[in-house]
C-alpha cells in the first residue's frame, strides 16, 4: 500500500495495490500491521457505510465529544472528499483537502482527529464505507455549513442542484462553530 501526504498535515491518501484480471479486481483495504508500521489506527471500534444519488452533498460532520479519527473509501460510484481543518491551535487551521474516491481506483482517505468530513455523489449511485475511531455521539455531534464562504470549498456541484439533510442545510459557519483547541 502507498501512503502519501496530502497538503494539510496528517491527513493521508492510501493507495492500496490493485490486482486486477478477467475477473474483476481485488485489494486490502485494511491490514493492522501495515497500519501501525506507519504509524495510523488499529483499533477502529465502528464500520459506517451510507449510499447517495448524485449531487448529494454530505458533511461538513465532526464530533466534538467522542472525536473520530476516519478511514473512508468509495465501494460504489465516485465522490468528492472533502477533509477540513477545524484545530483553532494549527497552523492550516480553516483549510481544506479535497480528494476524488472512486470504487474503481480503491484509494482511501485518512482523516485524524480534528478534522470535519465531508462529501459531494460525482455519479449516479455511490457506496460510502468508513471505519471511525470512536462511537457516534449524537450530543457531540456538529455540523459546518458545506458551502460556508470562508472555507472556499470548490464543490463540483452547483448549489441549486446540491441534495443535503436539513442538518447540513442548517450547519454552523466556521467562525460561529464549536471547534477544537
Amino acid at each position: 500500500m502507498k501512503i502519501s501526504e496530502t497538503s494539510l498535515a496528517g491527513v493521508l491518501l492510501l493507495c492500496p495495490t490493485m490486482y486486477r484480471d478477467n475477473r474483476g479486481a481485488f485489494c486490502e483495504t485494511w491490514n493492522r500491521k501495515q497500519f501501525a508500521e506507519a504509524g495510523l489506527p488499529t483499533e477502529w471500534v465502528q464500520d459506517n457505510c451510507s449510499y447517495s444519488a448524485k449531487n448529494v452533498i454530505r458533511g461538513i460532520h465532526y464530533q466534538v465529544l467522542q472525536p473520530q479519527a476516519k478511514l473512508i473509501r468509495a465501494t460504489s460510484g465516485m465522490v468528492l472528499d472533502v477533509a477540513v481543518d477545524l484545530r483553532r491551535s494549527s497552523p492550516s487551521f480553516g483549510h481544506h483537502v479535497a480528494v476524488k474516491l472512486s470504487a474503481d481506483e480503491g484509494h482511501m482517505l485518512y482523516i485524524p482527529i480534528g478534522f470535519g468530513h465531508g462529501f459531494a455523489a460525482l455519479t449516479e449511485h455511490v457506496g460510502i464505507a468508513y471505519k471511525v475511531t470512536d462511537y457516534y455521539c449524537r450530543s457531540g455531534e456538529r455540523t459546518l455549513l458545506w458551502n460556508d464562504p470562508g472555507l472556499g470549498i470548490e464543490w463540483p456541484v452547483p448549489s441549486a442542484a446540491a441534495i443535503l439533510s436539513d442538518k447540513d442545510q442548517k450547519g454552523s459557519i466556521l467562525r460561529e462553530a464549536d471547534l477544537f483547541e
